[in-house]
């Protein structure tokens, strides 16, 4: 099992790093393509809306066995990442990055039921954190370390080398992922019948308003540091390495404490911290101290909701929709990206470029998503798995 989830992980690393590197190569993507800040912005948005767009893989992949559907999206990721390095010119890098975006909601909803069904009981969300754990050890490693090839030589080494990984971890998956049996084929409708009930929404608008929010400021975060904390451009990598570290922290702890209490509750408190640390970033003056302590609470904040939000939703979509409900959750998260980094823009703009300000915009919008998840835990979760364990008389 671990190695299988080792492989998952890898997949994982490749689109959480495919996924958030532009937010540390920013400032020279936008030089290279000729366009403003806010108008390179739009590099973030055209992966979310490949992540919204290629779920669609899933309707019609429904029969194929996930280990399967795990390699196919590799090689988009690999194409993807491979146009990226090559793109010549802003619409092409559009273009690509849609492109790269397209495999990521599928994989984490597929990667979630293969990590789900190969844990043992009791510990289905740490198997799901540990996969995710590829996307935040992305962050921690892979985008710093973008984002410092970014500086030395080039920021299309960032995607060139993601697109080799593509294809190592496509061995790693045939090699060590065993055969999982296709989900239950319950039609086109079926998938979707989920959605018929109220809990799955409060879940998903909370996954979207949450990451509208922060993605006011994260999109803007290498400039941010910079103008607002006073660091030279040569230290971002190292920031984006503290990001990093709060995100896999906060990604191991979000599934642990899962596990033991409600997964609702869970990442309602993760959408609070990030709501705070928001808030933060428009009042408190900037200097290096303030803006790197920021940077790592809002990125433990960012995943420390993943785990139980990918396990929530794919036990909505238990009978056949497992798989949808589990890319609905990355659907909502960088659908959130999008306007978040839209959002965000249009505060810089109107401010004349403070970048204070992408922290009050956000704000709101996280508080949103506190809302909706104090909503759904009051509403659904009346008791923890922990109490229903501690129940149980063992003879």
């Amino acid at each position: 099992m671990k190695r299988s989830i080792l492989a998952l992980a890898s997949g994982a690393f490749i689109l959480g790093a495919a996924e958030f590197v532009m937010m540390g190569i920013l400032p020279q993507t936008a030089a290279a393509m000729q366009v403003s800040i806010p108008a390179a912005g739009h590099y973030i948005s055209a992966y979310a809306i490949g992540v919204c767009v290629g779920t669609l893989i899933l309707v019609f992949g429904r029969k194929i066995p996930p280990k399967n559907l795990i390699i196919l999206f590799m090689i988009i990721a690999l194409v993807g990442n491979t146009l990226s390095a090559v793109s010549f010119n802003s619409p092409m890098l559009l273009a690509a990055r849609f492109i790269s975006g397209l495999p990521h909601g599928a994989f984490f909803g597929t990667a979630t039921l293969i990590a789900k069904t190969l844990a043992d009981k009791g510990k289905e969300a740490q198997s799901v954190s540990m996969m995710v754990t590829g996307q935040t050890v992305a962050n921690m490693l892979g985008v710093p370390a973008g984002t410092l090839l970014s500086e030395m030589l080039s920021w299309r080494l960032a995607f060139a080398i993601l697109a080799a990984w593509a294809l190592m971890t496509m061995v790693l998956v045939i090699a060590w992922v065993p055969f999982v049996a296709p989900i239950k084929d319950a039609g086109i409708k079926g998938q979707f019948r989920f959605l018929t009930h109220a809990g799955p929404w409060f879940i998903l608008m909370a996954v979207f308003c949450g990451n509208s929010g922060i993605f006011c400021w994260w999109s803007y975060v290498s400039p941010w540091l910079q103008k607002v904390g006073g660091w030279d451009s040569s230290l971002v990598p190292l920031l984006m390495v503290l990001a990093g570290f709060g995100m896999v922290i906060g990604g191991i702890a979000g599934g642990r404490l899962t596990d033991l209490w409600k997964p609702g509750a869970t990442a309602g408190l993760s959408q609070a911290i990030a709501t705070l640390g928001l808030l933060l970033v428009f009042f408190v003056p900037g200097n290096h101290v303030t803006t790197a302590l920021l940077t790592f609470l809002i990125g433990f904040a960012l995943f420390f909701n993943s785990s139980p939000q990918q396990l929530l939703m794919v036990q909505a979509g238990e009978g056949g929709g497992e798989l949808i409900a589990g890319a609905a959750v990355q659907i909502a998260f960088n659908f959130g990206n999008a306007v978040g980094s839209i959002v965000g823009g249009a505060a810089l703009t109107a401010t004349a470029m403070n970048y204070h300000y992408t922290g009050l915009a956000g704000a709101p919008i996280a508080l949103i998503a506190v809302i909706m998840l104090v909503t759904y835990s009051r509403r659904y979760e009346t008791h923890t798995g922990a109490t229903e364990r501690m129940r149980e008389v063992h003879v």
